[in-house]
């Protein structure tokens, strides 16, 4: 009885244990402050020739048609950034508002 008790308590302590690391008990599954590597317009990884600089903060792009889909709503793009977690670099004022 005791040994069948000990047994059922450790299968427990191992389940619990596992649902809290697999369901994200940690941080794995949330998004992280981080540099931006994809392209809020296309999903795609970031090609930095294109770019946009929108109220201090430089946003780049996949390719060259995504800037102006950007420009048409940049607060969409700009919370679909803050959504993934992603920290736009810092630019100087005088390179406001110029596409590449």
């Amino acid at each position: 009885m005791r040994k069948t008790l000990f047994m059922g308590s450790v299968c427990l302590a191992l389940v619990l244990s596992l649902v809290l690391v697999g369901c994200g008990g940690g941080d794995e599954g949330s998004a992280k402050a981080g540099p931006q590597t994809v392209c809020p317009v296309m999903g795609r990884r970031i090609d930095k020739k294109y770019y946009v600089d929108y109220e201090g903060k430089r946003v780049y792009f996949c390719c060259d048609s995504c800037p102006k889909t950007f420009e048409a709503d940049p607060e969409k793009y700009m919370k679909k950034l803050a959504d993934a977690g992603v920290i736009p670099e810092d630019v100087s004022e005088d390179h406001s508002s110029h596409a590449h």
